[in-house]
């Protein structure tokens, strides 16, 4: 059995809305019908975040996946939490840099590696101050007029 393309489902606001500091892979525990909607791209990690329980257990809340569409009265629920799974020694790191300095856990990158599996590629953030975020805006802005004045230059 070949499996289609990689699916690859991105958090364009993560990397505007916080600043990334350390990244992991982990994978993600998933019903049937969720890692076929994946497969599909029919998934969204735009709103989510990650949180540990009390049994220091790291969480993904609020991301979407939409029900499968071939499935019977068995399917999932699109935004119930899902376990991911990374191992124990990232799992007490990332947990003593969440109680102690008050940073957060976002989910970056949804996709699928070579195996088929369904892998969330998450980050440990610091949320951005609003003047941070002009000073993005503000770079973003200078590389397109530059690239644009260095494309007219070329011509």
């Amino acid at each position: 059995m070949s499996l289609q393309k990689q699916v690859q489902i991105k958090n364009r606001k993560a990397r505007f809305e916080y600043e990334i500091l350390d990244r992991y892979t982990a994978g993600i525990v998933l019903a049937g019908t969720e890692i076929k909607a994946i497969r599909e791209g029919r998934a969204s990690i735009a709103e989510s975040f990650c949180e540990f329980n009390d049994r220091g257990e790291l969480f993904a809340i609020n991301m979407t996946i939409e029900e499968y569409s071939h499935a019977t009265h068995f399917n999932h629920k699109p935004k119930s939490e899902r376990k991911l799974l990374l191992n124990r020694n990232e799992l007490k790191k990332l947990e003593k840099e969440v109680k102690n300095s008050g940073l957060t856990i976002i989910p970056l990158l949804l996709f699928t590696n070579d195996r088929g599996l369904a892998k969330l590629e998450i980050a440990l953030c610091r949320g951005k101050k609003l003047y941070d975020k002009r000073d993005t805006i503000k770079d973003r802005d200078n590389k397109r007029n530059l690239s644009r004045i260095k494309k007219n230059f070329n011509n």
